[in-house]
């Protein structure tokens, strides 16, 4: 059987892949320069023999270039001098080191695209001068420059400034040779006519309206003669400058309001370093609602907007076409501030289909003002899903004459009673929960009358009260039955002698005959001398008390 089988699957993708890694060093050890390695972040070039005489550069088919973070390159003595275009591929370049070499001279527009370059070491090389041309566009961290022969002339005085300028406190013994080819430290360094320059901006108050035009001038001194050039940064409106010798103007013309707030700065440059003076432009301009949107829901409702305009607009909401009066629980809340952009939104706490209809924003300063309108629908009537003509009453909202200012979107300076439509929800809700608490209290009385009064009826049948009159006491027992009223003898008309109506009692003999009983228990009882003149003729058989015995 043939072997051919066995390769196929997993087996022949790892043979693969090794073969294309083996191509691959190939072709990168090819396209690195001789005596340097190459990785795919890194190029390093230290082998003095047979050494490089140019700055390394990849071939056009190898690592990517603008991979490469860090160069590094030592005892290279034939290597002299780094061109324009030596470095302009590495843009993503962090750190270039080259010591111990042959280096003389560097192009002023050599690192012009390397804007990432932090750190610099040209340590023990053979550099004269160095311009700081070649540096004044990038952040260095670390500019090490020891060991080279810098020849003492007001071209590298900007090294001295930087160094007096350094934060850090690590700094470098570096030495110049002056006309005695003595090594004199660059600190102690003092150069006729050799300083730095000044800019002096000659400004109006820059506090234009949009539209209109201004002209800056500006003027400089210095020794050499500096330079003077603008600087607008990323200005919007049309502008053109004039320079002469140390006089430069910049005018400046229809300025657009999107130039509000920017810095603009004259510059002067010279060998030994550069100064500016600037000014902030400031433009009025009439507001204008870039974005308003139908309301959101999140915590609360939101009626999304943007504004522009400066100085700072007032704000004014209307409700189907009423001034809005604002309250705590309808109010227009900022939330981000852009300079002259103003971002917001009329906040509403628990909105009703009371609150459903045509929302306008009006934006007003001194310079012009602007409105827009959106519709808002939070929720259908009660009963109906949804009523796209609502007919909302216009008593909900009353005009006053007081607008909402962005700093200050409460209003709290006109102690104005309000009348929106969510302090009217809330009334109706607070008179429903008192009907409610109203209702539930008469309920209650109710019930507890009509439980007293069968409570009251069952101890009228169940039990016998006794009382007192004018004329004598009436006594009953309780849960004995029926009570009877006799006399001491046969004749006798008093009342008060009680017996039993043949229930369980004690002895009718004991406690006398003139006793009461009450439950298992006979009570002496005195008669009234008045009643016994009342014969037994005078007594009706009517009054008798209920379940006694009739005697003659």
């Amino acid at each position: 059987m043939s072997p051919w089988p066995r390769w196929h699957g997993s087996a022949m993708a790892r043979l693969w892949g090794l073969c294309w890694l083996v191509v691959g060093f190939w072709r990168a050890s090819l396209a690195c320069p001789m005596s340097c390695k190459c990785s795919a972040s890194r190029i390093w070039c230290t082998e003095p023999s047979p050494g490089i005489v140019a700055f390394p550069r990849l071939e056009p088919n190898s690592v990517d270039p603008e991979n490469i973070t860090e160069i590094f390159i030592a005892n290279q003595k034939r290597l002299e001098i780094i061109n324009e275009d030596d470095v302009e591929a590495y843009v993503g370049l962090r750190t270039l080191t080259i010591v111990d070499s042959g280096l003389k001279f560097v192009a002023y527009k050599a690192f012009l695209k390397n804007s990432n370059l932090q750190h610099v070491n040209f340590t023990r090389n053979k550099l004269t001068s160095l311009s700081r041309k070649h540096f004044r566009h990038l952040d260095l961290s670390d500019l090490i420059l020891a060991g080279n022969p810098f020849t003492c002339s007001c071209d590298i005085m900007w090294i001295k400034t930087l160094q007096e300028t350094k934060s850090s406190p690590d700094t470098q013994d570096l030495y110049c040779l002056n006309e005695s080819s003595k090594n004199t430290p660059l600190a102690n360094l003092q150069i006729p006519n050799c300083g730095l320059p000044s800019a002096r901006l000659a400004a109006p108050n820059l506090t234009v309206e949009e539209g209109n035009s201004v002209t800056l001038s500006c003027s400089v001194a210095g020794d050499p003669l500096p330079t003077l050039y603008w600087d607008v940064g990323n200005l919007v409106s049309k502008h053109m400058n004039e320079t002469s010798h140390t006089q430069g103007s910049l005018r400046i013309t229809n300025i657009s309001s999107d130039d509000s707030g920017k810095q603009i700065s004259c510059v002067a440059e010279n060998l030994v370093g550069e100064d500016e003076d600037s000014v902030n432009l400031t433009v009025h301009f009439a507001p204008t609602i870039t974005f308003l949107e139908s309301p959101t829901s999140d915590h609360h409702w939101c009626i999304p907007f943007t504004v522009r305009g400066n100085p700072k607009p007032t704000l004014q909401w209307f409700y189907n076409g009423a001034i809005l009066n604002e309250s705590k629980y309808i109010c227009t809340k900022i939330h981000v501030t852009n300079h002259t952009e103003y971002h917001g939104c009329l906040q509403l706490d628990n909105p009703t289909h009371m609150n459903n209809g045509d929302y306008t924003l009006m934006a007003k300063n001194e310079y012009g003002k602007d409105e827009r309108q959106v519709s808002a629908h939070f929720m259908g009537r009660p009963g109906i899903e949804y009523d796209p003509n609502p007919n909302y009453p216009e008593d909900l909202y009353e005009d006053w004459t007081a607008a909402t200012d962005i700093g200050d979107t409460t209003n709290k300076s006109n102690e104005i009673p309000s009348t929106d439509v969510a302090d009217q929800s809330s009334r109706e809700h607070l008179s429903v929960y008192a009907v409610v608490v109203i209702a539930s209290v008469v309920g209650f009385c109710l019930l507890v009358m009509l439980l007293l009064l069968k409570l009251a009826r069952h101890s009228k049948f169940g039990m016998k009260d006794f009382k007192w009159d004018g004329w004598g006491a009436v006594m009953s027992r309780q849960g004995m039955g029926p009570a009877s009223v006799i006399s001491n003898d046969d004749d006798s008309a008093s009342p008060l002698h009680h017996i039993s109506n043949g229930s369980n009692t004690p002895s009718s003999s004991e406690g006398g005959p003139d006793a009461v009983i009450i439950g298992m228990t006979k009570i002496p009882v005195i008669e009234n001398p008045q009643y016994f003149g009342i014969t037994n003729s005078q007594l009706k058989p009517d009054t008798w008390p209920r379940g006694s015995p009739k005697t003659a």
